[in-house]
């Protein structure tokens, strides 16, 4: 090593793609002084090596680690070291045909290298910005792969290789899997407990199949319900969810075709395909209506007996193109869920809000 002082991290050496690289633990407090990013005017698209840092994402990143300081979790952070390395390994650790390759010991990297992270740089944006509130964050660790940086085409494709290939968890996914969330524990409770729902959602995915037998996605129950729920956010989980349970049985006792799929009577594919309001537009406009109800305060239960009033038919063009469906097809944009929610505002004798009356306007000027 022709420099004296170095960085020295206790490593896995292993073989990937026929090259080197390294696992290390890296303490927090440590990440935002090695792994710098460099935010000092702007780099051609051509010479860059990573994204630029998008920093609305921080703000709920900082929040996750501040809010969960016993459950946050972070997946490793990769990066490049474009300096020769010195690898000491301790003894013949990890030797053996089930782990060929593999050794334990210290990588030394000069402190002149730079580090170059390839993957995880919001990662460690957000860390950085956790750590000024609460430093004692600064005792754990995180892991890092490191690979040695073989030049700006190398570094770009690790960044391609990287990113490209991540697929997108489902929104019902994220939900199901989610036990923090408030909103998200009210609408698996509705899909597990709720006999409007029981048995009627699908929880992996966020559409359903021409033959589902379900009925509902949990995603557009938990949209819906968020919706119903905006105005009471101070209520314990208890009561928001015996709220949100009492509500949308009294929804479901108003389509006998709703509770015919429930027990089995049709088939849920049928009522999908004939009716609006047990898609995720309709669920979505009924919650928004249910929001405003329930804040006027005085029986709302009984005015929603009005939504029998309503031709919810996905062959009744009249109401509903341009509202719920755009070109035949149903649309969920929030001026769908608006201009639907307007023709069920006015068969229960609701006002509409200043927005909704100027999108409704708009709606009928075109």
């Amino acid at each position: 090593m022709k420099t004296e002082f170095a960085y020295v991290f206790p490593t896995i050496r292993g073989i990937q793609a026929k090259r080197e690289f390294y696992v290390s633990m890296v303490p927090l407090r440590l990440l935002p002084k090695v792994f710098s990013y460099n935010e000092e005017g702007e780099v051609p698209p051509q010479l860059r090596v990573q994204r630029d840092l998008n920093k609305s994402r921080l703000p709920s990143m900082v929040r996750y680690v501040l809010d969960n300081p016993d459950s946050y979790i972070f997946s490793a952070i990769t990066a490049s070291i474009d300096s020769d390395v010195k690898f000491e390994p301790f003894g013949d650790s990890f030797q053996g045909s089930s782990a060929v390759g593999l050794k334990t010991g210290l990588l030394h990297v000069p402190m002149s290298a730079r580090f170059i992270i390839n993957d995880g740089q919001h990662r460690r944006a957000a860390i950085s910005e956790a750590l000024n509130e609460n430093p004692d964050l600064g005792d754990e660790s995180i892991a890092v792969v490191f690979f040695l940086d073989t030049g700006l085409e190398r570094c770009q494709q690790m960044f391609a290789d990287l990113n490209g290939h991540a697929v997108r968890t489902s929104k019902a996914i994220n939900i199901l899997f989610d036990h923090r969330e408030k909103n998200g524990k009210i609408a698996k409770s509705l899909a597990f407990d709720c006999v409007a729902f029981k048995n009627m959602v699908e929880m992996d995915r966020s559409t359903l199949a021409a033959r589902s037998r379900k009925l509902f996605t949990l995603s557009s129950i938990y949209s819906a319900t968020k919706e119903l729920l905006a105005d009471n956010k101070d209520l314990s989980i208890e009561a928001s969810q015996e709220l949100a349970s009492t509500f949308w049985l009294a929804v479901s006792d108003q389509f006998p075709e709703w509770k015919m799929a429930v027990d089995g009577t049709i088939s849920a594919a049928e009522v999908r395909k004939d009716f609006i309001y047990v898609h995720g537009i309709g669920l979505h406009a009924i919650g928004r209506t249910g929001r405003a109800l329930i804040k006027a305060k005085k029986g709302w239960e009984s005015k929603l007996k009005h939504l029998k009033d309503i031709d919810w038919a996905r062959d009744n063009t009249k109401v509903w193109e341009g509202r719920a469906m755009i070109g035949g097809k149903l649309s969920k944009s929030d001026t769908n869920v608006t201009l639907t929610s307007n023709v069920i505002k006015h068969k229960l004798g609701l006002d509409l809000s200043p927005e909704e009356e100027r999108v409704e306007k708009n709606f009928r000027r075109g």
